[in-house]
């Protein structure tokens, strides 16, 4: 498990570790700036996490695959998803060209300095977006073949050449917020040509074939389900903040940011236990999968439990390495308390999910998910506000959500149900 788990991990995290440094580089021009590219970002990663079942559908598709000894197969899965990933990401792209700014404006709380700040952030970034997509397919199938150093290899390529461009095209050459965009989408580029050659070497063929993408999509449904209620909620609670105030929209950005980031770091557990339990189920090892998801429960606890503790430790180091606004510091220190008690909650719930979406259950994970969402996160989120909460309430309303998740995975895992879920590959 720690095998896989570390590959993954780098692979998780590089990307919100760029993300990271971008917000502090941002972070240094002000704060409007760092309301636009909270708002722009925001966008951004809520398609991203939309479609996110490009890598954990195809994971859950190969593992299975691979586990009845069928490596061809399991690699023909990438290339599906990937055609996959092409034609959605094109159609978000233009989705983002043509309503950049009524999105921006919404969720900045109307037109002002931060809602043009994030429009042209958004409008460039998007580009990249079918490259995005396109690497979530790469890592998916490679994952389910349990190669995750290839696409280690390919992700820092990428995230190393953004992390370089980004302070450099932001400050010296003067491009501002913009700069932080293109290096952005440079990024994206290089990393998704490494994974296309990973996937051209593999000798496979290249022709999509509708049938297997129909196929691809019955799973991706509840996926795309679960996140898309998932991300209205992230997507509402920041513009709920957005009417707080400018300060409270910049220290929930940081704090979600590194929220983001760990939500990452815990999912590297999740990747391994999605691959062992897929592949445990397809050589029909049923044990096998049962003993995976108890190791990784103990792993995800514990891994929480010591990220919340160095959080509580760091909490007068990290937020001004992102900005040196006193009221924005102030804000962040609201929120620090709640990053750091939900991750061993965190941890386990991530880690579990894994198990699940391994297992092919992402039926109940889509239930529990939603359910969660809209009776615990978007009604605090949205009392926030007009019963004075501010932050507070928006992170109290984060913490019930994972809280609600915690118990129904846990109930689900400790039954056979899951078991015996309906398998990730099509006849």
């Amino acid at each position: 498990m720690l095998a896989l788990a570390a590959p993954a991990l780098v692979v998780l995290a590089a990307e919100p570790l760029y993300l990271l440094v971008d917000t502090a580089v941002v972070g240094n021009l002000g704060t409007v700036a760092l309301g636009g590219l909270a708002v722009g970002g925001g966008l951004l990663a809520w398609a991203a996490a939309l479609l996110n079942f490009l890598a954990y559908g195809t994971t859950a598709r190969a593992a299975r695959r691979a586990g009845a000894g069928d490596r061809a197969g399991a690699v023909a899965e990438g290339v599906q998803a990937t055609w996959l990933a092409l034609a959605l990401g094109l159609a978000v792209l233009g989705f983002f060209q043509l309503l950049a700014g009524p999105l921006t404006r919404a969720l900045a709380g109307g037109a002002g300095p931060v809602a043009a700040a994030g429009e042209t952030w958004l409008r460039i970034a998007a580009l990249g977006t079918p490259l995005l997509l396109v690497s979530l397919a790469g890592n998916g199938w490679l994952r389910g073949v349990q190669e995750l150093r290839r696409p280690m290899r390919c992700v820092l390529a990428g995230s190393l050449a953004s992390l370089v461009l980004c302070p450099l095209l932001v400050h010296p050459a003067g491009l501002g917020l913009p700069g932080s965009a293109v290096a952005n989408v440079a990024g994206q580029a290089l990393t998704a040509a490494l994974l296309l050659r990973a996937l051209a070497r593999e000798g496979v063929a290249w022709r999509p074939r509708p049938a297997a993408i129909r196929a691809q999509l019955v799973i991706g449904r509840d996926l795309l389900l679960r996140a898309a209620v998932l991300q209205m909620a992230f997507l509402v609670a920041t513009g709920v903040v957005a009417r707080a105030g400018t300060a409270e929209l910049g220290a929930h950005q940081i704090a979600v940011q590194l929220f983001f980031f760990l939500t990452l770091v815990l999912d590297a557990y999740a990747i391994a236990a999605q691959t062992l339990v897929g592949q445990a189920l397809g050589a029909g090892r049923p044990d096998d999968a049962r003993a995976t998801a108890r190791r990784v429960t103990l792993w995800g606890l514990v891994t929480g439990v010591v990220v919340g503790v160095l959080l509580l430790a760091l909490r007068p180091v990290v937020p001004p390495l992102f900005t040196d606004d006193p009221a924005v510091l102030a804000q962040a220190g609201v929120a620090w308390w709640f990053l750091a008690g939900v991750q061993p909650l965190a941890g386990v719930v991530f880690a579990l999910d894994g198990v699940l979406m391994g297992a092919g259950d992402v039926g109940y994970l889509r239930t529990v998910t939603v359910g969660a969402a809209l009776l615990g996160f978007l009604p605090l989120s949205l009392l926030a506000v007009p019963l004075g909460w501010g932050l507070a309430g928006v992170w109290t309303g984060l913490t019930l959500f994972v809280t609600v998740r915690l118990v129904a995975v846990l109930v689900r895992v400790a039954g056979d149900r899951w078991l015996r879920a309906p398998g990730t590959v099509a006849a």
